[in-house]
């Protein structure tokens, strides 16, 4: 069937719209790397030489004394601007991959697009523009446009149940989907259920004398099957800890969110820290990205206490020896990948827990306990643990405990 001359024109200003978009993010990347090029360079001290290591600064081989305060002001504003530099960078890249990126989709037979769309059509539910969407990991999504004649919409959960029964494969809608089918139309896109499925549970004690806890624990879903476990430990305890740790996850998930790697975004942070100076505002960072799909996960760890991955009775424990956010100007963030099986619990705690059993050895006494833990329930599990360190401190709470744990089971495996 040939296009008529309206659809052709339609057609191609779909095309032009998408590369005239395309070329804008391929010029405002261009213009934040050259913003970039400007913030960057090395430390400059108006063209002075200058000794780092002595308490007087010279200048022209030591024929006079350069103003200490000054060289430290100009240091200050130098790291700012390494601040600036690798952010701009790093929002740079974001705009290059989604300027780069393609979304192809095939078309769907027409045998089954009539069946799923009648089947619909039954529910008063309008299906158009049925097709595949190739995903990661060899997975395939189904895309569509609904929309609705029932009064006050249908959830977008009914779809999936729908194509669920209809196509022999557990489906449900993507993250990034409306909630609901509406009368207007929007576009929908239903994936294939993940291998695995992660339930969590928390325990938390707060510091006695204290009102709030230093700690901030946070769950992120970037898409189904994604996801993100965030936990931070604030420098001391009270309102002020938990501020700053608060702000550490809430920055995490906004950059998370904006498209930048957990890397990235890591360092960005403690460059910012680090540029800040203050002595009481040096929170850790733990982060457990999980896939669902391959059945994996990977920490990435910055002065946490040590964490831990339960398979049964063997219990292998998770730790990183570096210090935590903006004590240094530079830190190495070393990701430490695991592969997860049915029926594995991650156990992730700030070191009021840990510190409980005390200095030395602490964590192999606690390996010990987790090891015989026999509940299934994460919070059960989280409860067991908090109740266990505030026991083994004879009833005392020297710091803010937090324990977040998470259990993997095979989809296959849940009834």
């Amino acid at each position: 069937m040939i296009a008529s001359k309206t659809e052709r024109r339609k057609r191609e200003q779909t095309v032009q719209a998408t590369d005239l978009c395309r070329q804008k993010l391929l010029g405002y990347s261009e213009s934040f790397r050259e913003l970039a090029r400007s913030f960057g360079g090395s430390l400059p001290i108006n063209g002075e030489s200058f000794s780092v290591n002595g308490d007087s600064p010279c200048m022209n081989g030591g024929s006079r004394s350069m103003d200490r305060q000054s060289l430290l002001e100009e240091r200050k504003n130098w790291e700012n601007r390494k601040v600036l530099c690798d952010n701009l960078s790093e929002m740079a890249e974001i705009m290059d991959r989604v300027a780069r990126e393609e979304i192809t989709y095939e078309p769907m037979e027409a045998q089954k697009e009539h069946l799923i769309s009648r089947a619909l059509r039954e529910e008063a539910l309008c299906a158009e523009h049925l097709c595949y969407v190739p995903c990661e990991n060899g997975r395939t999504a189904i895309g569509m446009t609904l929309s609705t004649v029932r009064r006050g919409g249908c959830p977008a959960e009914e779809v999936a149940d729908i194509l669920s029964v209809l196509l022999h494969t557990q489906f449900q809608v993507s993250a990034v989907s409306p909630y609901l089918v509406e009368q207007k139309k929007h576009s929908f896109l239903f994936m294939e259920q993940a291998k695995y499925i992660v339930l969590s549970g928390f325990a938390r004690a707060i510091r006695e004398n204290e009102q709030v806890s230093g700690d901030n624990y946070a769950f992120l879903e970037s898409e189904k099957g994604k996801k993100t476990i965030l936990l931070s430990d604030g420098t001391g305890s009270g309102e002020k800890a938990n501020e700053d740790s608060g702000n550490v996850l809430d920055l995490m998930e906004k950059m998370l969110e904006a498209g930048y790697t957990g890397t990235a975004a890591v360092n960005l942070i403690n460059s910012a820290l680090y540029a800040k100076d203050e002595d009481s505002n040096h929170p850790t960072l733990d982060i457990c990205d999980l896939d669902l799909h391959l059945g994996k996960c990977r920490f990435l760890k910055v002065g946490g206490a040590a964490s831990f991955l339960k398979r049964g009775k063997r219990v292998e424990e998770i730790q990183v020896g570096n210090l935590p956010l903006g004590i240094f100007q530079h830190i190495q963030v070393q990701e430490i990948p695991k592969t997860l099986q049915n029926g594995d619990y991650l156990i992730m705690m700030t070191d009021g827990v840990l510190d409980a059993f005390g200095e030395e050895g602490g964590d192999e006494i606690l390996q010990e306990i987790i090891a015989e833990i026999t509940e299934q329930n994460p919070g059960e599990i989280a409860e067991i643990l908090l109740q266990t360190a505030i026991h083994r401190s004879e009833g005392r709470i020297y710091d803010d405990m937090t324990i977040v744990v998470a259990g993997i089971w095979e989809n296959s495996c849940i009834t």
